[in-house]
């Protein structure tokens, strides 16, 4: 690039409505940039960018790009892989030889200029990364952020503080976007294999992870899960849960009250408590990967024990919507068959001896195929189950693989393969247990209406 990234007065994003997109435009908006850009579909995340002052389109016309971003001086282009290559305004800008740059190399430009602070892994990067930025934001450092997901705290999924030297961000493996990253320290939560489609096989998808530890600051951290085998310039240690093994081990885990309580026990922190204040097992782990890393730039005990304790979690990561004696309603993204093992260990923890119904979306029909005997394995664990049509996202269908396909996988007798329009019908007749919304696709838009549902039916009970 000929000038810095900040010295551009016009920022223009095709794809804008994407998690990770919209962080980015809502953090050049804080500047006071032109933003504008293009998605396909209006959604809360384009609504809330066109209420700070983003312009946004949703047709691929070039007279729906704003007269400001046609200079070619003063704008820079921004894209998302899963934006296709024949998309009229993407051509356009790329034709006239306009600075067009992926997400991901705009991330790492950014994390270049401060003290970035990383967070990498096939699970628990969305959670892990709001929660160290929920922590610092409460304490003298400070941060920026730009999270995977809507925080509850901030109820944005992007943190600007322009004096704080600290920069929180999730660091996503998909298409090798976190290799653009210059992290400082990093914490690796998991490398259970994922992503297939881009990389091909496990040993390079274990590949791609290695080029990643090696980016991290010499003088930084590495800190990684007990259990992954990486190498790195900086200085590396471990954290698990019950272990007498790692550098950092969470012991005696009970849910109290709302809260997940937990002893951390390490040279630095022998048998001190934590309270965290949202549920889940695996929650554990990634508060435990934040109370290392925030010790390693010398946040205080009290800092960290207040901070973890004052976290409300993301939206979809284990959102407990409806928490009645009888009947609960929680929506999670998962959509890896580790993630489902965490989520299910979790709540036959919390709510022993309830019936576990869950509706259940497949995400793309590779990860589908390449992991259909462990998700099998772990649908089996619910007591209902409710499968919808797999979610192709940027896939085309794969002849033989589909949730019929996946069902037949599932060893309960109580399983069926459901259309969305047929979901809420199914749930006006649950009165009790826990009702979940499982997926990375578009199951979200189940859960407004089957709160409304299940709220009902709570209701008529009573």
């Amino acid at each position: 690039m000929n000038k810095r990234i900040i010295d551009y007065k016009n920022f223009f994003f095709v794809g804008i409505g994407g998690i990770g997109m919209s962080a980015l435009a809502r953090y050049f908006n804080s500047f006071g940039k032109k933003v504008a850009g293009y998605d396909k579909n209006s959604s809360l995340l384009t609504h809330i960018l066109n209420e700070e002052g983003c312009q946004i389109a949703y047709e691929d016309h070039l007279d729906k790009i704003p007269k400001a971003h046609l200079s070619i001086e003063d704008t820079l282009v921004v894209y998302t892989p899963a934006i296709p290559k024949e998309h009229r305004q993407l051509q356009y800008f790329q034709e006239k030889n306009f600075q067009v740059l992926k997400r991901s190399e705009v991330l790492g430009l950014i994390t270049r200029f401060n003290k970035a602070l990383c967070v990498a892994g096939t699970h628990g990067k969305t959670t892990t990364s709001a929660m160290l930025a929920h922590v610092l934001s409460q304490s003298d450092y400070g941060c920026s952020a730009f999270l995977g997901g809507i925080s509850s705290n901030f109820n944005s999924n992007v943190l600007v503080n322009k004096q704080s030297e600290w920069t929180v961000v999730e660091a996503d493996e998909f298409d090798r976007s976190f290799l653009h990253l210059s992290p400082f320290i990093s914490i690796i939560t998991a490398m259970d294999p994922d992503h297939l489609d881009i990389y091909g096989d496990p040993d390079h998808f274990n590949e791609g992870f290695q080029q990643y530890a090696m980016k991290i600051d010499p003088n930084g951290w590495c800190i990684v899960k007990e259990g992954i085998k990486l190498h790195s310039l900086s200085d590396s240690c471990t954290y698990n849960i019950e272990s007498k093994t790692a550098d950092y081990s969470a012991n005696d885990i009970s849910y109290e009250a709302g809260f997940m309580c937990f002893y951390v026990n390490s040279k630095e922190y022998n048998g001190r408590k934590f309270e965290l204040g949202i549920p889940g097992i695996h929650n554990v782990l990634n508060a435990l990967a934040c109370v290392v890393l925030l010790e390693k730039i010398g946040l205080s005990y009290p800092q960290i024990r207040q901070g973890l304790a004052s976290f409300r979690g993301v939206r979809r990561r284990f959102d407990i919507h409806i928490n009645s004696d009888d009947l609960l309603f929680i929506d999670d993204y998962a959509h890896h068959p580790e993630e489902l093992r965490l989520l299910v260990d979790s709540l036959k923890m919390m709510y022993p001896g309830k019936k576990l119904i869950a509706v259940f979306q497949p995400h793309l029909f590779s990860r589908t195929r390449d992991f259909g005997l462990e998700f099998g394995e772990q649908l089996s664990r619910f007591d209902a189950l409710y499968l919808m049509p797999i979610y192709a996202a940027r896939e085309n269908e794969i002849i033989g693989i589909s949730s019929e396909w996946l069902l037949s996988k599932v060893s309960i007798k109580d399983k069926r393969v459901v259309e969305s329009t047929k979901v809420l019908e199914i749930m006006k007749d649950i009165k009790e247990g826990v009702v979940l919304t499982i997926g990375a696709g578009d199951i979200d838009r189940l859960v407004s209406p089957l709160q409304e549902i299940l709220s009902q039916n709570i209701k008529h009970t009573i």
